[in-house]
């Protein structure tokens, strides 16, 4: 084992895709000679040179939609959105193009995309910055929508990614790029659509994807000393959607919480909890609770930004409260 930070972990899978195909090339803003917004890639453009390190200007309705044109006719482009808020300009390129282009086509042509791109409030920078839109790019039939929590399966995702013919968001939180985490020194992948049991427990289970994750175990660690157990189930993936293991899960704590950073109106939460009140219901000892941001936009003052980001503390109250533990 090797330990390593989430952003070493995504440079080490995109060196891996650049030295195993010839047809893999990256394209973004200030991924080159500059390393990358977030430093994923810094030191790539002396590497390997700028036919294969291509910065991009500030237009990603332009190159998303080069992406696309790239891997219709057998490359297979890795493009970094420097967030997640920009791909706003691109998102006819992404749903009416690359997520459809295959099924129009009746499978005569596959877009093998990969668009990471970084998600996630907590780093000050205002309300046109800090927004989370994974749950919107789930909705869409035709794309891959990978949301990892740590450096292992941030590897062992990516990797999948690069076999997958599908256009896939690959959504890096901004705050877990320096999060630790033991990564194998032997290859691995981690397939799409696979929950992970991230700590098991008996009386509750928390359910969340990326940054809220953390929270979710930090939730934990307070619960326990509460005598409350909590499972926490981190999804990975919000499509495909692994809601067989949320399921199981519930069924045997009989209650569950669903952890989202975006907002509660629109939220991928409600396709969770709907789907659980479906699948489990006569197992639920009480409603399937929501823990979302609240639905205004993110301020920049720090301390109001913070209130308003889902904490431990909140999830242990919404805990305790809603199931009288």
């Amino acid at each position: 084992m090797t330990e390593m930070i989430l952003r070493d972990a995504i440079a080490k899978g995109l060196r891996e895709a650049l030295d195993t195909d010839k047809r893999t090339f990256l394209m973004g803003e200030d991924i080159g000679k500059y390393g990358g917004a977030y430093a994923v890639t810094r030191g790539f453009y002396d590497e390997y040179g700028e036919d294969r390190i291509k910065d991009t200007p500030i237009s990603e309705s332009v190159f998303v939609g080069a992406g696309t044109g790239a891997a219709m006719i057998g490359l297979r482009p890795i493009v970094e959105i420097m967030t997640i808020n920009f791909s706003l300009v691109a998102m006819d390129q992404i749903v009416n193009h690359a997520a459809k282009l295959s099924y129009m086509s009746d499978g005569q042509i596959s877009v093998p995309l990969i668009i990471r791109t970084v998600t996630g409030g907590g780093g000050q920078l205002g309300a046109t910055h800090s927004q989370s839109f994974e749950n919107w790019y789930a909705s869409i039939p035709g794309l891959r929508v990978v949301v990892p929590s740590n450096p292992y399966d941030a590897l062992g995702l990516f990797r999948t990614a690069r076999k997958d013919n599908n256009p896939v968001i690959f959504a890096e939180h901004s705050l877990l790029y320096r999060v630790k985490g033991d990564v194998p020194e032997e290859y691995y992948e981690v397939p799409f659509g696979e929950a992970r049991i991230a700590k098991p427990g008996e009386d509750v289970t928390l359910i969340a994807y990326s940054g809220m994750v953390r929270i979710a175990e930090e939730a934990a660690k307070i619960l326990a000393d509460k005598n409350i157990s909590a499972e926490i189930i981190d999804l990975r993936t919000l499509s495909p959607l692994d809601i067989e293991t949320v399921v199981e899960s519930v069924k045997k704590t009989n209650r569950a919480v669903v952890i989202e950073e975006t907002w509660k109106t629109g939220g991928f939460s409600g396709t969770i909890a709907s789907n659980v009140q479906e699948a489990a219901f006569d197992y639920l000892d009480g409603p399937v609770i929501r823990v979302n941001g609240p639905d205004v936009s993110a301020p920049y003052a720090k301390n109001i930004e913070s209130a308003m980001i889902p904490s431990a503390d909140w999830v242990v109250e919404t805990v305790t409260y809603n199931f009288g533990l």
